[in-house]
């Protein structure tokens, strides 16, 4: 998995909903050698522009797998670790200890992840500290800081 050159991490975004956001995400990935999962329905077409933009010339680098369902991506990794990012999340994405091949799991730019997900993975569910007043970050900003937090920890092997 992954490109090889750093250990693979897994970005799974469910039913993400602006292209851009996507496509910068794939863009981190692709940098990071991370493979990037993407749960359907998906709020734009995958030949959407601003998604292709975004992602700049990239998408060659990129493993990209796409799910009908998160049960169906948990059903094909179900030895993988999910790590859910939430601004409801009881411990800090600083707290974890990460390992190869973790699973970092970010929800839809306007509703986050279902509650349902949230209540059955408290123990994996993690936060960005932010001020009391602020509602949430961009999506393609929360998932840089949490993967180069993991790959951080993972002391950026093979990264340059």
């Amino acid at each position: 998995m992954g490109w090889g050159v750093w250990p693979a991490m897994h970005i799974v975004l469910v039913e993400p909903e602006i292209p851009h956001n996507t496509g910068n995400i794939a863009r981190t990935c692709a940098v990071t050698g991370s493979v990037l999962h993407l749960v359907k329905p998906l709020g734009f077409s995958v030949e959407d522009r601003f998604l292709k933009r975004a992602g700049l010339d990239y998408w060659h680098m990129v493993e990209i797998h796409y799910h009908d369902s998160f049960q169906e991506l948990c059903s094909r990794y179900n030895d993988g670790r999910f790590y859910f990012v939430t601004t409801r999340g009881s411990k800090l994405y600083s707290e974890v200890r990460y390992e190869h091949d973790d699973f970092l799991v970010f929800g839809k730019e306007t509703a986050g992840l279902p509650q349902e997900l949230l209540d059955a993975n408290p123990d994996y569910c993690i936060r960005i500290p932010m001020v009391n007043n602020a509602r949430s970050l961009n999506l393609s900003n929360a998932v840089a800081i949490v993967l180069y937090e993991a790959l951080r920890q993972l002391h950026f092997p093979g990264g340059k």
